[in-house]
Formats: structure tokens, C-alpha cells, sequence
């Protein structure tokens, strides 16, 4: 039997154990209301991008994938890394993509998968950072983020890959960085230095974080001590040679000879100051997007051009000067937005500024700092609102919520073919000469003749000095019967453009089909020598190499061919036959030729 004096410590503690039990079970709320929270997000964001999952390729997805020597190279993984053959230098997201290309090939579905996945992962990282930076509203700022329209860009487009992945890496190094700073563990420093550099490796675009990393510590101490600058060299040296690498690929292989933009610092100046105020108006209002917005052509600065920026640096002074009190947040959350946003802002060539001069993809990264910012100034203030307001409050946020999962996935639809992404451009921007001559082409594979020339004529209408209509019309013409209207067409895009290496391989096929061999080999070449791993030049220069009996330049061609691509089954085989012809022939005099 239990003894008196245990009966009344069991009766005095009864109470409290239950009391006990009940205050861990609240404990483990908050973990459960994590797993909820994440489990919303994974599944609203899931289900609004299920058009893109279905969709096709769109736009340069094949010269990014489907048609990149790199990608199917059985040793083109190594030639991403330590070679400059490709266009940019984002070695870790063409790792991903090679890889995938053996689980996916041809099958678009697969690559979508893993965008929406990436994005789902950002969104849950966004959602960690924000409540370690302890921002009022931050699961709702991240779910925003997770359905807001204009992120559907870079998520339904598989070549923004390049988008995606490096933001994994870019949040995982401020998580590791804060948690660091918290604990004064000194793995965490090196596995937010790891993760930068993983990220810039994915690419550069996230190459402004040392900035972020100061502006974190400083929302959270209120300062910026030495220690935290000289923490930060490191990152700022990654910065500084990564951005080298990047620029030095821009200018060298993916702008090359082609000419970008022709305006001068105070131009790219002022039209820094537009774009911010056009991506925050798209971040607050995401309405009537385009996938190519009608490119800004200012004309001659004047001072009014400047308002824009000079308005910025008005507000950003303004904050600075109340940065004790009220204009902390806004310091923060607009800080980042446009420190983020640098970039992208004009004062680097960026091959896509040839058509527009902003894009939604751009602010990828950034948005988080706008979106952040509105959410947290109404969450905070939440707490003080009576019933009736927070009723309000949180209708309206429910709507918001619809608003955007419906405006997402009706964009998501529009990128899930090429033809819907383009026509959808055009209703926006009907200049877009590059939408008309995409659609042309379009309808020349549908042997829709016709409509193709009248949309490449469209496009030349809008743009006279456009090569790659004048090809794709030349094509065109050719395949109809119009020989010397089409030969016409390429000489005027080689005359715009000499470098232009889709134009010489084309004319050099006709001029070939014509038999005009000696000018075909000389399109053939300058090809290769502006694209060496053209795959398909160095066959047909192979086989009219070997019609010409000049054997050991076919069999050098074709050689490389099976380099570009070991499974080339017709350049082996020609190989094969030109090599016993050359045994056979060798007996009694033949010749291999030069």
C-alpha cells in the first residue's frame, strides 16, 4: 500500500502534472503548425502550376536543352565546368539539366516537375528566413511569393532553371549565415560561404548577397559592427570573381558581336530609375504581364528622365533618416529590392535587353523584398486592430490569395505552349517583332506557307534590319520555289549581321542543293568558326567533302561530328564507308584527297 505521505504528494502534484502534460502538448504546437503551414503551401503552390507541369518547351529551351551539344555529350558534363564553350557559366544548373536529360530526354514533363519543386523549396526557405529575421507575417508573405503571378515566368520556362536553383543555395546561405551569427558556430560560416558559392555557380544573378547579409544583421542588431565587414570579405571576393566570369562569358559568347544597346551611362542611368518603379508596380499590382514588355527608347536625356530615380533616392533618404523608428522596415524591405535588383538594371549588357530592357523573371530574387515588407507593416499592425478590422483583414487576404492562384494559373496555361505564349505576347505588345517571326516559323512547320511569310513580313515590317526574319523568309521562299527572291533575303541578313550563324548554314544548304558547292563549303566553314560544335555544319561539309573526293577533310569532319555526338549514327556509318574506300582504293592508286 502507498503510504499516507506519498497519497498527499500524489494529490498535491496530480494537478500539476496534468497541467504539465497540457503545457507540452501546446509545446508541440507550434511544430504543428509548421507542418500545416507547409503542407497549405506545397499544395496551393502544386496545384496552380499544374498547366506548366503539362506544358511544351517554349522559346530558347531548345538551344538551352533539347538542341545543346553540351546536354547530350557523354562528356559534356566536364565541358560545362572547364571549358568556355558554353554561353554563359552556370555550371551546377547545366549539371542538373545534363543529368536529366538522360532520365527525361524529349519529355518536357519532367523538367517542369523539378522547376515547381524548386519553386516549392523556395518558398518554404523564404518562409524560414523571414520568421528567423522574426518578420511579422511571414508564412503568408511566403505563400504570397509562392502563387504571386509574376514569379510564373521563371517557373513554367525550364531555362530559368537558372533562376530557380540558385535561390535554394542563395536562401540556405542567409539561413546558415543568421544562424552563425546567432550561435557563433563557425561550420555555419562555412556552409553559408559553401552555399554562395554553389549559388553563384547556378548563377550569378544572386551575386549582390554580401549586401543582404550586412542588411540582416544590421535589421537585427540595429548596427553593422567590424567584425560583421570582415566576416563578409569573403563572400564580396566570391562576388567579385564570379561576376568577372560571368562578364567575361556575356561579352565573349552569349552577346558576342551583337549589339545590345547603344546608350551611354547617364541613358542606363535614367532608365534604372523606370525599371525599379516598373517591377515594384508589377510586384503590387501583377496585372496584363507579357512575356516581352515594348522596349523603352528614351532619345536624348533631359532631366525629367531622372525623376524616377530621383523620387527613389528620396524615399531611400527618407527611410534612412527615420531608420530608429518607423522607417526600419521600409529601409529593409526596399533596401533589398533594389540592392537585388542591380544586376538587372542596364549598366550590364544582358543579351535579352536586345528585345526589352525589363522582364519578369528579373525579379525573381527581389520580389520577396516588397511582398515581405507590405505583409509585415499589416501583420504588425493586426495585432492592435479590433475584431471587426481583423475580420476585414483577413477576408481580404483570403481574396488576395484566390486572386493570385487564379491569375497564376491562367499565366501558367499561357506558358504551356509556344504558340499561346507568343500570340499572348502580341495582344500585349503588338510590336514584339521577335513574337511574329516565332509564330511565323511556327506555321512553316505546319506547312501553313502562307501565313508564315506573312508573319515574317510583319516582323520585317516592324524591324527592317531583323536577320533572322530575312533567313526564316529566304527559307521559306526557297522551299516554295522562289530561289533567287530567297538567296536575296540571305545575303540582306548576312549584310546586317555577318556573324550571324544560323544564316550561313541555311544559305550554305541551298547553295548546296543548288549546286554551287564551292560557295556552301564557305558558309560551312564560317559557321563552324562561330559555332564549332554545329553539329549538322560539319556533316554536310563532310559529305560534300567527300563528293568532291577530298576524303581526309570529310573524314576529319565527320570525326567531329561523332565527337559533338558519339550516337550519330550516319556520320559513323559514312565514316565506316569512306574508310573502306580508301582501303580498297589505296591498292591501285587512288587518292584520299586534302
Amino acid at each position: 500500500m502507498c503510504t499516507e505521505s506519498f497519497r498527499r504528494n500524489a494529490c498535491q502534484t496530480g494537478p500539476k502534472s496534468v497541467k504539465g502534460i497540457r503545457s507540452e502538448v501546446k509545446g508541440k504546437n507550434p511544430f504543428t503548425g509548421l507542418i500545416w503551414g507547409g503542407a497549405l503551401i506545397c499544395l496551393l503552390v502544386g496545384i496552380i502550376y499544374i498547366p506548366a507541369i503539362n506544358g511544351d518547351f517554349i522559346w530558347d529551351d531548345d538551344a538551352f536543352l533539347t538542341e545543346n551539344p553540351l546536354i547530350k555529350a557523354p562528356d559534356g558534363l566536364s565541358r560545362f565546368w572547364f571549358s568556355t564553350e558554353a554561353p554563359d557559366y552556370f555550371p551546377l544548373t547545366s549539371t542538373t539539366l545534363w543529368l536529366e536529360w538522360r532520365l527525361w530526354g524529349e519529355n518536357a514533363t519532367g523538367y517542369h516537375v523539378v522547376n515547381v519543386l524548386l519553386h516549392i523549396l523556395n518558398t518554404l526557405l523564404i518562409w524560414a528566413v523571414l520568421r528567423r529575421l522574426k518578420i511579422p507575417g511571414a508564412w503568408l508573405a511566403a505563400l504570397i511569393f509562392g502563387i504571386h503571378p509574376v514569379n510564373v515566368e521563371s517557373v513554367a520556362w525550364i531555362t530559368e532553371r537558372k533562376n530557380l536553383l540558385p535561390m535554394v543555395f542563395f536562401l540556405t546561405s542567409i539561413l546558415s549565415y543568421l544562424t552563425f551569427d546567432k550561435h557563433t558556430n563557425g561550420w555555419f560560416y562555412f556552409l553559408s560561404l559553401a552555399a554562395f558559392l554553389l549559388a553563384l555557380l547556378s548563377k550569378t544573378s544572386v551575386i549582390m548577397l554580401p549586401f543582404v547579409l550586412l542588411g540582416c544583421i544590421w535589421w537585427q542588431r540595429g548596427r553593422i559592427a567590424v567584425k560583421d565587414l570582415l566576416r563578409s570579405v569573403p563572400f564580396f571576393g566570391l562576388s567579385l570573381i564570379m561576376g568577372a566570369v560571368t562578364l567575361w562569358f556575356q561579352y565573349h559568347n552569349a552577346i558576342a558581336s551583337t549589339i545590345v544597346r547603344e546608350d551611354g551611362f547617364l541613358s542606363r542611368l535614367a532608365m534604372a530609375g523606370r525599371a525599379i518603379w516598373f517591377y515594384l508596380y508589377k510586384a503590387v499590382f501583377p496585372f496584363n504581364l507579357s512575356f516581352v514588355y515594348p522596349r523603352w527608347e528614351m532619345g536624348e536625356t533631359s532631366a525629367i528622365h531622372f525623376l524616377p530615380l530621383i523620387c527613389l533616392a528620396g524615399l531611400m533618404g527618407l527611410f534612412y533618416y527615420y531608420r530608429y523608428t518607423w522607417g526600419k522596415p521600409f529601409l529593409l524591405g526596399a533596401g533589398y529590392f533594389m540592392v537585388t535588383l542591380f544586376p538587372v538594371l542596364g549598366f550590364f549588357n544582358i543579351y535579352f535587353m536586345k528585345y526589352s530592357l525589363v522582364a519578369d523573371h528579373w525579379q525573381y530574387t527581389s520580389i520577396i523584398g516588397i511582398i515581405a515588407l507590405i505583409v509585415g507593416l499589416i501583420a504588425h499592425k493586426y495585432k492592435s486592430w479590433v475584431k471587426g478590422y481583423r475580420g476585414v483583414a483577413v477576408g481580404v487576404a483570403a481574396v488576395l490569395i484566390c486572386l493570385f492562384s487564379v491569375l497564376s494559373w491562367k499565366r501558367a496555361e499561357t506558358f504551356a505552349h509556344s504558340e499561346s505564349l507568343w500570340n499572348d505576347t502580341l495582344h500585349k505588345n503588338p510590336n514584339c517583332w521577335m513574337a511574329y517571326n516565332i509564330l511565323g516559323g511556327a506555321f512553316a512547320q505546319k506547312g501553313e506557307w502562307k501565313r508564315a511569310m506573312q508573319y515574317f513580313g510583319k516582323a520585317l515590317e516592324i524591324k527592317p534590319d531583323y536577320p533572322k526574319a530575312h533567313s526564316n523568309l529566304a527559307n521559306v521562299l526557297y522551299d516554295q520555289g522562289y530561289v533567287s527572291q530567297s538567296f536575296r533575303h540571305f545575303e540582306e541578313a548576312l549584310r546586317i549581321d555577318p556573324d550571324a550563324v544560323e544564316v550561313h548554314y541555311n544559305y550554305g544548304t541551298a547553295l548546296a542543293e543548288q549546286g554551287r558547292v564551292k560557295e556552301a563549303v564557305d558558309h560551312y566553314l564560317k559557321a563552324i568558326r562561330l559555332k564549332p560544335d554545329l553539329l549538322q555544319a560539319h556533316y554536310n561539309l563532310g559529305i560534300l567533302y567527300a563528293q568532291q573526293k577530298k576524303f581526309k577533310k570529310a573524314i576529319r569532319q565527320l570525326e567531329q561530328v561523332l565527337r559533338i555526338d558519339p550516337g550519330h549514327m550516319p556520320a559513323r556509318q559514312n565514316l565506316i564507308r569512306l574508310h573502306q574506300f580508301i582501303g580498297k582504293g589505296s591498292g591501285s592508286g587512288a587518292k584520299a584527297g586534302k
